[in-house]
Parts: structure tokens; C-alpha cells; sequence
């Protein structure tokens, strides 16, 4: 339709993708990812220089967490509404302020402040890039923009190869306070490329035309979104169209649940109880809103949807189990640097970066599911036989078999998103996605947390493999009973 109205105007529209995209889309989605995997090879160093246990350095991993978990939804809803350029241009700048108080921190407490920041900082990133294919899909008339989207699985997984390795290689350098100003020109970069790349919106005053998406790329035209009535009045209508008591109530809930989860203890059931009375003021807030945060209705209806939330969720209760348990364990447990525990880690993200650029190009979601499952379950099995006195292959091996479901997983869990989501909040719903995601590595921190204690050893390493066994297990399950899932894609992308 965009096509034929631009062509109604005298302009023809470009055929494909615009690739002048590609850069900040990739850029600001691989901040996350890079500070998950480089702060993996730097707790230990962390902690020997603050006089901190694993205990309480996990905190920093929780931190951005949080704050990413938080975050994201509400930027996407943003997104949604404001279109990407704006929030890609804040979110990508409090990357680099995150980056200079992480350097200068004085204790662990601006440590962790500094990766609260960055979580919030690196919120945008991933809504905006869904946020661009959605509008690219509807001015193209392409709907499955397979490419991008293993593309973007591409640069996270390569990202994720080079951050424990760089992490251990800037640790050796310049200590571990050489991995937060690595922020620095990382965010510098994605701000000139989101100033010169990303497509401006439209509309006066900062706020974009009643009714319509985030502006297209230079050039280009789109047809406009079912329009919404709002209040008169630039204040009125911001308030309408933002739902702030949804989102206050949503972090309310989301905090108190993962303050939890970083602590999982009984004298702290009162966190449990707020989550709890905050979820049913959100639940009532949301169906009587105009305009909510996050619509429940269509949410509650889209079961698959959910179905990919949760499956989510338990992956990467998996995968942020091993990058962060396994990887303590192999410094302190086995005896490796930290240099040499981010190349043991290496072969995972090879392997996961092969997988996804061979998987990516066949449409099935169900089948890359399924092995992914499989591929969880058996490593983690592998994982139960690993002891401090054994060959470094066996290392190898484990990280070699977790490529499989690394790579697999990703690309089809974010492929899954972008077909079942409402296509007029899918920035907030790729943002959901990552929440989920988030409260599964919370969990995972706050697993190898309990699982070392004072020490990341051997028999702290078993104990966590077991929790990882029984996630994985649950992840195939959810995929092998899954009724809806070759029901809530194309039928192209089902199988």
C-alpha cells in the first residue's frame, strides 16, 4: 500500500531495504550484548580489586538487568509512539556517561550505579532496529525481512565472540576499568550514525502527526497508522498516548520481582506481596486505559505471543547461567586467566554465529526451537562431568555444543516476535521480549550467586549445571507441546 500511494504522488519508492540503516541498527542493538559478555571476564579481577565476593559482584550483573528489564518496554512504547531517532539518541548517550562514572568509580556501589545507567542506556537499541524493519516492511510491501533479522542475530553473536575475549584482553592492558571506557567511543559512534542515518520524524514540536508511525528514511513515504483521539493539547495528548500511571505501576511490579530474584530468600516475602499488588493495579489500570502501556486485551489473546515470552524467559535462565557461571568457574575452579577464559568461550559464539547465518536463511521457526532444546540439554549434561583436574577440551566441547542452541534459539525466538506481534507495537513488544529475556538472566545471576557463594568451584558449578538442566528441560517442553506455534507465523515461516 505504501508503494501504490507513493507512486500515486509521482515518487517510486525504493524496492529493497535501505541499507544506509543497517549501521545504527546494528551499532546501538550490540551495546547490550557487548557489556553482557565483556563484564563475564571481569567480575573476578572486579572483586580481587574491591574486596568482593561473587555474591556481590553478581550484583553488577544484576544491575543492568534491572534497569534493561525496566527499560525496555517502556522505550519501545516510546518508539511506538515517537518513532526511534529521538530515544536512539538519549539511550546511546547515557552509554557514554555510563562509561566515564563506570572508569572513574571510587567503590563497587558507582560501579553498579554506572551499569544501572548503562542499562538504561542501552534500552533503545533493539526496540528502534524492530521498530525501522516494521516501517521498511510496510514501505517495501516485504513483510519477512529475513535477511535484516538474521543480520542483526549475526552482529549480536559476533559481538558476543569478541566481548569475553577483548574483556580479558583489555583487563590484561589496562585493567578492568579499560572495559567501562571501552563505552565511550562505542556510544560516540552510534550518536553520529543516529545523527546521520536514522530517519528524522515528523511533526512539530517534538512530537510526531496525530494518527502516524516514525518517519521513513529521506525520500521516502509511508501510509499512515490507525489514528487514535486524543485529548487537545500537546500536555493532554502526551499524557494519553504515554499511559505514566501503567508504566509507574509496571515498574513497580518489575522491581519489587526482581529485587527478589537477585536474593532468593523467604524473610524477603514482603518484595513478593508489592509485585503481586502491583500486578493487579496494572492488570485493572490497563483494561480500563484509553491508550495503555502495555494492551492486555490483545496481549491476553495472543497466546503464542506469550507462549515466546516464557520460552524466552527459560532460555536464558540457560544461557546467562553459563556465560556467567561457567566462565567464574573456569577462572577460579579451573585456574584460567581471564584473557584465556574468554577464549575458551570463543567456539560458542562461532559456532552460534555459523548456525545463524546457515538457519537464517530457511524459514522454519519450529524445527531451529526444537534442536535448540536439545542442543540446551545436552550441554548442560557435559556440564555435570567438568572437574578442576580435567583436559581443557572438555571446555571446549561444552562451549561448542552451547553454539547450537545460542545461535539457534536467538534468531528464532526474535523472528517468532516479529511475526505474532500487533504490528503497531512492535518496538514495545520486541521490548517485552528483551524483559522476559532479562528476568531469566536475573534468575541465572541469581542462581550462580547461590550456587558459589564465597567461591566459584567445582562442586558450586554442579549445582548450577542441575538448575540449568531442569530450565532446559522445561524449554523443550514448552516447544514440544506447543500447539500454536506453527499457527502464529506466516505459513512460509511455520515449518
Amino acid at each position: 500500500m505504501a508503494d501504490q500511494q507513493t507512486a500515486g504522488r509521482g515518487r517510486t519508492a525504493p524496492a529493497g531495504f535501505d541499507r544506509r540503516l543497517l549501521p545504527p541498527m546494528m551499532l546501538g542493538s550490540v551495546l547490550n550484548p557487548i557489556n553482557s559478555t565483556i563484564i563475564a571476564v571481569t567480575l573476578i579481577p572486579i572483586g580481587d580489586a574491591l574486596g568482593a565476593p561473587p555474591a556481590r559482584t553478581a550484583w553488577l550483573v544484576s544491575a543492568l538487568y534491572l534497569a534493561t528489564a525496566l527499560g525496555q518496554p517502556v522505550v519501545g512504547r516510546l518508539i511506538d509512539i515517537f518513532g526511534p531517532r529521538r530515544l536512539f539518541l538519549v539511550s546511546t548517550s547515557l552509554v557514554g556517561i555510563a562509561g566515564v562514572i563506570g572508569t572513574l568509580a571510587p567503590d563497587l556501589g558507582v560501579l553498579i550505579a554506572s551499569r544501572v545507567l548503562l542499562g538504561f542506556g542501552t534500552c533503545a537499541g533493539y526496540p528502534a532496529a524492530m521498530a525501522l524493519l516494521r516501517s521498511e516492511s510496510r514501505r517495501t510491501g516485504r513483510d519477512s525481512p529475513g535477511g535484516v533479522l538474521t543480520a542483526l542475530a549475526v552482529a549480536n553473536q559476533t559481538i558476543a565472540v569478541i566481548g569475553p575475549l577483548l574483556g580479558g584482553l583489555l583487563v590484561g592492558l589496562g585493567g578492568w576499568r579499560a572495559t567501562f571506557a571501552l563505552n565511550v567511543p562505542l556510544a560516540a559512534a552510534a550518536v553520529l550514525l543516529g545523527l546521520l542515518r536514522l530517519p528524522k520524524e515528523t511533526g512539530t514540536g517534538g512530537f510526531p502527526d496525530a494518527g502516524t508511525e516514525d518517519s521513513p528514511a529521506a525520500g521516502t513515504e509511508r501510509s499512515p497508522a490507525p489514528t487514535t483521539t486524543l485529548p487537545p493539547g500537546r500536555a493532554g495528548r502526551l499524557a494519553a498516548r504515554l499511559d505514566l500511571p501503567g508504566m509507574a505501576l509496571f515498574a513497580a511490579m518489575l522491581v519489587s520481582l526482581l529485587l527478589f530474584l537477585m536474593n532468593l530468600h523467604l524473610r524477603d516475602w514482603y518484595l513478593l506481596a508489592i509485585a503481586a499488588a502491583a500486578s493487579a493495579a496494572f492488570g485493572a489500570r490497563e483494561l480500563r486505559a484509553a491508550t495503555p502501556f502495555i494492551d492486555l486485551r490483545v496481549l491476553g489473546g495472543n497466546t503464542p505471543l506469550l507462549i515466546t515470552y516464557g520460552r524466552a524467559l527459560v532460555a536464558y535462565v540457560v544461557s546467562y547461567s553459563f556465560l556467567y557461571g561457567f566462565t567464574q568457574w573456569t577462572e577460579e575452579g579451573f585456574g584460567l586467566s581471564p584473557f584465556h577464559a574468554g577464549l575458551v568461550q570463543i567456539p560458542m559464539f562461532l559456532v552460534a554465529i555459523g548456525v545463524s547465518i546457515v538457519s537464517g536463511r530457511r524459514e522454519g521457526v519450529r524445527a531451529k526451537l526444537l534442536v535448540g532444546g536439545l542442543g540446551q540439554v545436552a550441554a548442560c549434561l557435559v556440564m555435570l562431568t567438568l572437574t578442576g583436574a580435567g583436559p581443557v577440551w572438555m571446555l571446549i566441547l561444552v562451549a561448542v555444543i552451547f553454539g547450537l542452541p545460542q545461535g539457534l534459539n536467538n534468531l528464532a525466538l526474535q523472528n517468532s516476535v516479529y511475526f505474532q506481534a500487533d504490528p503497531e507495537r512492535t518496538a514495545s513488544s520486541a521490548g517485552l521480549l528483551r524483559t522476559f529475556a532479562y528476568v531469566g538472566s536475573m534468575v541465572a545471576s541469581s542462581t550462580t550467586a547461590a550456587s558459589f557463594g564465597q567461591r566459584a568451584g567445582t562442586g558450586g558449578m554442579h549445582h548450577l549445571a542441575w538448575i540449568m538442566l531442569g530450565a532446559a528441560v522445561l524449554y523443550l517442553l514448552l516447544t514440544v507441546f506447543d500447539r500454536a506455534l506453527g499457527r502464529a507465523l506466516p505459513p512460509a515461516q511455520a515449518n
